[in-house]
């Protein structure tokens, strides 16, 4: 089986005893929030392995959902792993765009780790801003288990709060479509109009179509 350990060890390896993985979710959806954490799992975790409970952590996307909730309740009670969640809400999406925010969410939830990390493991692109040493890893949320555990707290956290969105603002899905663009939310904005949880600036709802700014680009 592969080691999802390896990154880790390896910074650990050159002293840095501290090393957090951070993810994020809700980037692209129309509505609801971003959600964004870092997880850090101590050293002799790390250097020990995850016991067998935790062994399916992954890339939350590649998880049913089932599994995420079971292994997001067991990371809860783990006391081998630390963990951050910061919030970006849709208003603060709209002021300050989605790249923004989620550079935001990042710094935030690293904040609320209440540890500081010596080292970062981040899924995807460097963010420079976080004002951290760190390695950019491409597919990392299956390739470290501290981004897959980070993606399993930011998936399972966003998606609880869509549930009860979705018997706040009713008719939209949101239980079901989490506030992605599908047929069934799209069909429901254009009979209901959008919600106070919509992001006002993200294409279809955004009111000027003329406006092609590119919320994803750097």
């Amino acid at each position: 089986m592969f080691d999802r350990f390896t990154h880790e060890r390896k910074w650990v390896g050159k002293g840095c005893f501290f090393v957090a993985g951070i993810d994020e979710v809700g980037r692209g959806p129309l509505a609801g929030p971003l959600v964004a954490s870092a997880a850090m799992f101590s050293h002799e975790v790390i250097m020990g392995g995850l016991p067998a409970s935790l062994c399916d952590v992954n890339d939350s996307k590649k998880l049913s959902e089932k599994k995420r909730e079971q292994l997001f309740d067991i990371l809860n009670e783990f006391d081998g792993v630390r963990f951050g969640v910061a919030i970006i809400e849709p208003e603060e999406i709209d002021r300050i765009n989605i790249l923004q925010a989620t550079h935001k969410a990042m710094k935030e939830s690293l904040i609320s780790l209440g540890h500081k990390p010596d080292h970062l493991l981040v899924d995807g692109r460097p963010v420079p801003s976080l004002g951290k040493a760190q390695s950019a890893i491409v597919k990392g949320d299956s390739l470290s288990y501290s981004i897959g555990a980070a993606s399993i707290f930011a998936k399972v956290t966003r998606d609880r709060m869509m549930g009860k969105f979705d018997l706040e603002f009713p008719g939209y899905g949101f239980s079901s479509n989490k506030g992605y663009g599908t047929k069934e939310h799209l069909n429901a904005l254009s009979d209901l109009g959008p919600c106070p949880i919509h992001r006002l600036s993200f294409a279809p709802i955004r009111k000027d179509p003329q406006d092609e700014l590119n919320l994803f680009s750097e």
